[in-house]
């Protein structure tokens, strides 16, 4: 179970900073990879957190692997996000403030599939990202995503 707070006052204080990485990729005819979480019951591009031993690179691939069954490769940067106004609650206790690494990345192979951490895997045009549930960083990284190539962003 995971609450996101955005720009909220009675958010938690953060107690803790992992990396993640994010993926915006969109297909051929333009449209983005969405999953439907089951932690947060939210409509998100895949991500999560980069583990020892690997590259950012690495996870990202790794992550909308796991997440999607879609197979990425890394193009570029579309943004570094890590307000401190952004954090995340976690039910054992601990509060997370963002950092993530949003890549964007071509599909090259899989074959959409759910995982523990993804209900639904859709492919949605950019149009039909209004009609769902999306957390407003998630949002923007979409919206950065869509204006490429332009300067990665960061905060």
């Amino acid at each position: 179970m995971r609450t996101d707070y955005f720009n909220d006052p009675e958010a938690p204080e953060a107690n803790s900073l992992k990396v993640a990485v994010s993926a915006f990729v969109q297909d051929a005819d333009g449209r983005i990879l969405m999953i439907h979480r089951t932690d947060n019951d939210k409509y998100s591009i895949p991500g999560g957190g980069m583990e020892v031993g690997e590259t950012v690179a690495d996870a990202v691939v790794r992550e909308v692997a796991e997440e999607t069954g879609i197979q990425v490769r890394p193009v570029g940067i579309v943004g570094i996000f890590s307000d401190p106004h952004h954090v995340i609650a976690y039910g054992d206790g601990e509060v997370r403030q963002e950092f993530s690494i949003c890549f964007a990345a071509e599909p090259i192979g899989g074959t959409p599939s759910t995982s523990s951490e993804s209900k639904a895997v859709r492919w949605v045009s950019p149009e039909e990202i209004s009609e769902l549930d999306v957390h407003p960083s998630i949002r923007e990284r979409i919206q950065r995503g869509l204006r490429l190539p332009e300067e990665p962003y960061f905060t």
